[in-house]
């Protein structure tokens, strides 16, 4: 009988407890072995020591303090990382890969209620849903009594999706709901072939932005990326045109966006923000064709419960030594692509 590697979990204690419940806790311990104190959320106390030097595998997740050269260094027997949540920068660091130690994490996963709530705020946006819910000002008398906020439509929309990543993968895919929307994405590492097999055209960002109704935006948080949707690009948006965010607040400038918004030109769905939270005082804050939500878009509640199986999924394919699905390597951390 083959010998279970034994792992610990290192998360915060509501992650543990928002990820294993009995029954993923037993399903956890069938797979490995485990402490009778099979968690911590630090690694520095001679107890947690101890645990770290015997583990050959850890969970981590929200909470988990950064795995510095120092803790690698205790931790001899370690061979793989996976974490139970999306992005991994700030928990790991190339070092991990110098000692030849496996990565994964449970993005894909994560990437299903992103992609669900950007999907609809797309269909929102096309009705100008949230800012016609909050316009307290105007006294509506039937139809086409609303003005000043283009054409309430869904349907011969055109949709730009800025980043192919894994969730943008998926919104443009679910994008196919929406009858007569023509999508574009913009990503300069991109396969012409599979962004057309999903469902969409690439094209080049300058291009992309005066022929789409919505742009939302998907793209990693790099120093290139930094301001990719700026004050230029946002001037080359059509008027009445709605910027939905869920990637990094980072991306857009925020004092271009709330000058647009505020200009009644453009309107926003953001449930991330530069800086988050943003300042009392930010303009944003109090734009009627703004809607901010508290980054909600990730995986919350019993979304979680999704995060957890993937990972056991991926650590059952660890232990008898199968390809794994979610492996981050070097080349990936590299391009952003574990963010």
């Amino acid at each position: 009988m083959l010998t279970k590697p034994h792992a610990l979990v290192v998360m915060s204690r509501p992650s543990f407890e928002a990820h294993f419940d009995r029954s993923r806790l037993q399903r956890l311990a069938e797979i490995v072995t485990l402490d009778d104190l099979s968690w911590t959320d630090e690694l520095d106390t001679p107890s947690a020591r101890a645990r770290l030097a015997r583990a050959e595998v850890l969970l981590t997740s929200w909470g988990a303090p950064e795995l510095t050269d120092e803790r690698l260094a205790a931790a001899p027997n370690l061979k793989a990382v996976l974490h139970c949540a999306g992005s991994v920068r700030g928990l790991v660091s190339e070092e991990l890969w110098r000692r030849g130690i496996q990565v994964t994490s449970a993005a894909d996963a994560n990437a299903v209620p992103v992609a669900e709530y950007t999907l609809a705020a797309i269909i929102f946006a096309g009705k100008k849903v949230p800012f016609l819910a909050v316009d307290k000002q105007r006294a509506y008398g039937g139809w086409g009594s609303v003005t000043g906020y283009g054409d309430l439509s869904n349907f011969e929309r055109s949709v730009g999706v800025v980043g192919f990543s894994r969730i943008g993968r998926r919104v443009v895919e679910m994008l196919k709901v929406l009858s007569g929307t023509t999508c574009l994405v913009a990503d300069p590492y991109a396969d012409p072939e599979e962004v057309e097999r999903a469902g969409a055209k690439l094209v080049d960002l300058e291009e992309m932005l005066p022929q789409v109704h919505v742009l939302t935006v998907h793209a990693p948080e790099l120093p290139e990326t930094h301001h990719l949707i700026g004050a230029e690009q946002l001037a080359k948006l059509p008027n009445a045109a709605t910027v939905i965010n869920t990637a990094r607040g980072s991306l857009v400038d925020s004092a271009a966006l709330a000058a647009e918004c505020a200009a009644g030109r453009l309107f926003a769905i953001l449930d991330v923000t530069d800086p988050e939270p943003l300042p009392a005082d930010s303009p944003l804050r109090r734009l009627g064709q703004v809607m901010i939500t508290p980054h909600i878009a990730g995986s919350l509640g019993s979304e979680i419960g999704r995060l957890t199986d993937h990972t056991l999924d991926e650590l059952s394919r660890w232990t008898s030594r199968q390809p794994l699905q979610a492996e981050i390597t070097a080349e990936h951390w590299a391009l952003g692509l574990s963010a």
